[in-house]
Protein backbone atom coordinates (compact mmCIF):
# COMPACT_ATOMS: atom_id res chain seq x y z
CA UNK A 1 0.00 0.00 0.00
CA UNK A 2 1.27 3.75 -0.37
CA UNK A 3 -0.55 6.65 1.18
CA UNK A 4 -0.57 10.36 -0.70
CA UNK A 5 0.39 12.81 2.10
CA UNK A 6 0.79 16.34 2.42
CA UNK A 7 3.70 18.42 3.80
CA UNK A 8 4.25 16.80 7.14
CA UNK A 9 4.84 20.49 8.97
CA UNK A 10 0.73 21.50 8.20
CA UNK A 11 -0.97 18.48 7.11
CA UNK A 12 -2.94 17.53 9.50
CA UNK A 13 -5.39 14.99 7.99
CA UNK A 14 -2.49 13.42 6.31
CA UNK A 15 -1.01 12.56 10.07
CA UNK A 16 -3.88 11.20 10.98
CA UNK A 17 -3.80 7.93 9.38
CA UNK A 18 -0.24 7.84 8.70
CA UNK A 19 0.24 7.23 12.14
CA UNK A 20 -2.20 4.69 12.17
CA UNK A 21 -0.11 2.67 9.63
CA UNK A 22 3.23 3.32 11.34
CA UNK A 23 2.22 2.90 14.80
CA UNK A 24 0.08 -0.88 13.76
CA UNK A 25 2.98 -1.50 11.40
CA UNK A 26 1.12 -1.91 8.79
CA UNK A 27 3.56 -1.92 5.59
CA UNK A 28 3.27 0.80 3.38
CA UNK A 29 4.94 3.64 1.25
CA UNK A 30 4.41 7.15 1.52
CA UNK A 31 4.94 9.90 -1.07
CA UNK A 32 4.20 13.60 -0.21
CA UNK A 33 2.72 15.61 -2.75
CA UNK A 34 3.20 19.66 -2.56
CA UNK A 35 0.35 22.02 -1.11
CA UNK A 36 2.33 24.78 -2.42
CA UNK A 37 4.38 25.95 -6.06
CA UNK A 38 3.43 26.64 -9.49
CA UNK A 39 1.18 23.78 -10.41
CA UNK A 40 0.36 22.29 -7.16
CA UNK A 41 -3.57 22.00 -7.24
CA UNK A 42 -3.30 20.48 -10.68
CA UNK A 43 -0.50 18.26 -10.02
CA UNK A 44 -3.11 17.34 -7.02
CA UNK A 45 -6.09 16.47 -9.15
CA UNK A 46 -4.48 14.23 -11.31
CA UNK A 47 -3.01 12.11 -8.17
CA UNK A 48 -6.06 12.34 -5.74
CA UNK A 49 -9.57 11.68 -6.78
CA UNK A 50 -10.93 14.01 -4.83
CA UNK A 51 -7.83 16.79 -5.31
CA UNK A 52 -6.99 16.81 -1.87
CA UNK A 53 -4.78 14.74 0.32
CA UNK A 54 -4.47 12.15 2.00
CA UNK A 55 -5.49 8.96 -0.38
CA UNK A 56 -4.45 5.70 0.49
CA UNK A 57 -3.61 3.49 -2.66
CA UNK A 58 -3.92 -0.58 -2.36
CA UNK A 59 -3.63 -2.17 -5.99
CA UNK A 60 -6.09 -0.94 -7.59
CA UNK A 61 -8.24 0.55 -5.00
CA UNK A 62 -7.68 5.05 -4.04
CA UNK A 63 -9.16 5.86 -0.45
CA UNK A 64 -9.44 9.15 -0.16
CA UNK A 65 -10.53 11.01 3.36
CA UNK A 66 -8.83 10.20 6.54
CA UNK A 67 -11.87 8.14 8.45
CA UNK A 68 -12.20 6.69 5.49
CA UNK A 69 -9.03 5.06 4.79
CA UNK A 70 -8.54 4.66 8.86
CA UNK A 71 -11.58 2.14 8.46
CA UNK A 72 -10.53 0.58 5.85
CA UNK A 73 -6.95 -0.28 7.53
CA UNK A 74 -9.35 -1.64 10.55
CA UNK A 75 -10.93 -4.02 8.57
CA UNK A 76 -8.51 -5.08 6.41
CA UNK A 77 -6.14 -5.73 9.62
CA UNK A 78 -8.73 -6.86 12.17
CA UNK A 79 -6.17 -7.71 14.18
CA UNK A 80 -4.37 -4.64 14.90
CA UNK A 81 -7.31 -3.18 17.60
CA UNK A 82 -6.69 0.25 15.28
CA UNK A 83 -10.10 0.63 17.29
CA UNK A 84 -10.69 -0.11 20.55
CA UNK A 85 -11.88 -4.30 21.05
CA UNK A 86 -14.57 -3.40 23.35
CA UNK A 87 -18.11 -2.66 21.96
CA UNK A 88 -18.68 0.00 23.98
CA UNK A 89 -15.13 1.83 24.09
CA UNK A 90 -15.03 0.87 20.41
CA UNK A 91 -18.29 3.24 20.07
CA UNK A 92 -16.71 6.12 21.92
CA UNK A 93 -13.89 6.14 20.18
CA UNK A 94 -15.75 6.29 17.18
CA UNK A 95 -17.87 8.98 18.68
CA UNK A 96 -14.95 11.21 19.13
CA UNK A 97 -13.50 10.95 16.16
CA UNK A 98 -16.28 12.00 14.57
CA UNK A 99 -16.59 14.99 16.81
CA UNK A 100 -12.71 15.56 15.53
CA UNK A 101 -13.74 15.42 12.10
CA UNK A 102 -16.97 18.16 12.41
CA UNK A 103 -15.89 20.08 14.74
CA UNK A 104 -13.29 22.31 16.62
CA UNK A 105 -14.05 24.60 13.73
CA UNK A 106 -12.54 27.75 15.45
CA UNK A 107 -9.22 26.18 17.25
CA UNK A 108 -8.03 24.17 13.41
CA UNK A 109 -8.79 27.62 11.78
CA UNK A 110 -6.84 30.25 14.43
CA UNK A 111 -4.74 27.77 15.47
CA UNK A 112 -3.01 25.67 12.00
CA UNK A 113 -1.20 23.31 12.03
CA UNK A 114 2.85 23.61 12.07
CA UNK A 115 4.85 21.29 14.24
CA UNK A 116 8.39 23.75 13.03
CA UNK A 117 7.13 26.91 14.72
CA UNK A 118 6.36 28.16 18.12
CA UNK A 119 3.66 30.37 18.15
CA UNK A 120 3.27 31.41 22.49
CA UNK A 121 0.54 33.90 22.42
CA UNK A 122 -0.68 34.41 18.93
CA UNK A 123 -3.90 33.02 19.52
CA UNK A 124 -7.36 34.55 20.37
CA UNK A 125 -8.18 32.48 23.94
CA UNK A 126 -11.09 34.48 24.09
CA UNK A 127 -12.20 33.00 20.44
CA UNK A 128 -10.85 29.49 21.00
CA UNK A 129 -12.08 29.53 24.33
CA UNK A 130 -15.15 27.14 23.85
CA UNK A 131 -12.94 24.20 21.61
CA UNK A 132 -10.75 24.46 24.74
CA UNK A 133 -13.18 23.80 27.31
CA UNK A 134 -14.80 21.06 25.25
CA UNK A 135 -11.08 19.59 24.64
CA UNK A 136 -10.75 19.56 28.51
CA UNK A 137 -14.09 17.37 29.05
CA UNK A 138 -13.98 14.79 26.06
CA UNK A 139 -10.46 14.26 27.13
CA UNK A 140 -10.68 14.29 30.33
CA UNK A 141 -13.49 11.88 30.74
CA UNK A 142 -11.89 9.44 28.92
CA UNK A 143 -8.82 9.92 30.05
CA UNK A 144 -10.17 8.88 33.87
CA UNK A 145 -12.08 6.33 32.63
CA UNK A 146 -8.98 4.47 30.68
CA UNK A 147 -6.53 5.71 33.19
CA UNK A 148 -4.65 6.77 29.98
CA UNK A 149 -1.64 7.51 28.67
CA UNK A 150 -3.98 7.52 25.71
CA UNK A 151 -8.07 7.92 25.37
CA UNK A 152 -8.49 4.13 25.76
CA UNK A 153 -5.61 3.12 27.18
CA UNK A 154 -3.47 1.94 24.42
CA UNK A 155 -3.22 3.60 21.25
CA UNK A 156 -6.26 3.93 18.85
CA UNK A 157 -7.54 5.42 15.69
CA UNK A 158 -8.99 8.28 18.41
CA UNK A 159 -6.06 9.58 18.88
CA UNK A 160 -4.69 9.59 15.79
CA UNK A 161 -7.39 11.57 15.23
CA UNK A 162 -6.67 14.16 17.69
CA UNK A 163 -3.09 14.42 17.10
CA UNK A 164 -2.64 17.77 15.19
CA UNK A 165 -4.81 19.24 17.82
CA UNK A 166 -2.65 18.42 20.36
CA UNK A 167 0.02 19.48 18.59
CA UNK A 168 -1.34 22.93 18.45
CA UNK A 169 -1.62 23.10 22.05
CA UNK A 170 2.38 22.72 22.05
CA UNK A 171 3.19 25.43 19.11
CA UNK A 172 0.79 28.03 20.29
CA UNK A 173 1.38 27.05 24.45
CA UNK A 174 -2.64 27.31 24.91
CA UNK A 175 -3.75 26.88 28.47
CA UNK A 176 -4.99 23.78 29.41
CA UNK A 177 -4.98 21.51 32.56
CA UNK A 178 -1.98 19.11 33.68
CA UNK A 179 -4.27 16.14 32.59
CA UNK A 180 -4.33 17.11 29.29
CA UNK A 181 -1.01 18.66 29.19
CA UNK A 182 -0.06 14.98 29.87
CA UNK A 183 -2.04 13.42 26.91
CA UNK A 184 -0.14 15.67 24.66
CA UNK A 185 3.07 14.47 25.94
CA UNK A 186 1.86 10.99 25.50
CA UNK A 187 1.06 11.94 22.01
CA UNK A 188 4.67 13.39 21.29
CA UNK A 189 6.56 10.52 23.20
CA UNK A 190 4.67 7.91 20.47
CA UNK A 191 7.50 6.91 18.66
CA UNK A 192 5.21 6.83 14.96
CA UNK A 193 5.03 10.44 15.64
CA UNK A 194 8.17 10.90 16.68
CA UNK A 195 9.09 9.53 13.15
CA UNK A 196 6.56 12.23 11.60
CA UNK A 197 7.96 14.83 13.23
CA UNK A 198 11.45 14.14 12.72
CA UNK A 199 10.35 14.33 9.35
CA UNK A 200 8.59 17.31 9.19
CA UNK A 201 11.21 19.42 11.07
CA UNK A 202 13.62 18.29 7.89
CA UNK A 203 11.15 19.56 5.68
CA UNK A 204 12.60 22.99 3.69
CA UNK A 205 8.67 23.84 2.36
CA UNK A 206 6.41 26.86 3.47
CA UNK A 207 3.06 26.98 2.39
CA UNK A 208 1.84 30.49 3.37
CA UNK A 209 -1.63 30.16 3.55
CA UNK A 210 -1.11 27.92 6.52
CA UNK A 211 1.12 30.27 8.15
CA UNK A 212 -0.44 32.16 11.01
CA UNK A 213 0.46 35.41 10.48
CA UNK A 214 -1.60 34.98 6.67
CA UNK A 215 -4.28 33.50 8.65
CA UNK A 216 -4.37 36.35 10.76
CA UNK A 217 -4.67 38.56 7.99
CA UNK A 218 -7.37 37.87 6.29
CA UNK A 219 -10.97 36.85 6.66
CA UNK A 220 -11.09 33.33 5.48
CA UNK A 221 -8.91 30.57 7.37
CA UNK A 222 -6.41 28.27 6.07
CA UNK A 223 -7.05 25.45 3.68
CA UNK A 224 -5.75 22.77 5.90
CA UNK A 225 -7.69 21.51 8.43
Amino acid sequence: MKILIGNRNYSSWSLRPWLVLRHFEIPFEDEVLMLSGSGWREALQQRSPTGKVPVLIDGELAVAETIAIIEYLAEKFPDRAIWPRDQGDRALARSAAAEMHAGFSTLRSRAPMNLRASHPGKVDLDAVAGDLHRLETLWGSLLEKSGGPYLFGAFSAADAMFAPVATRLRTYELPVSDRVAGYVEAIYALPAFQDWLAKALQEPWVVDDDEIDVIQGRVAPGTLA
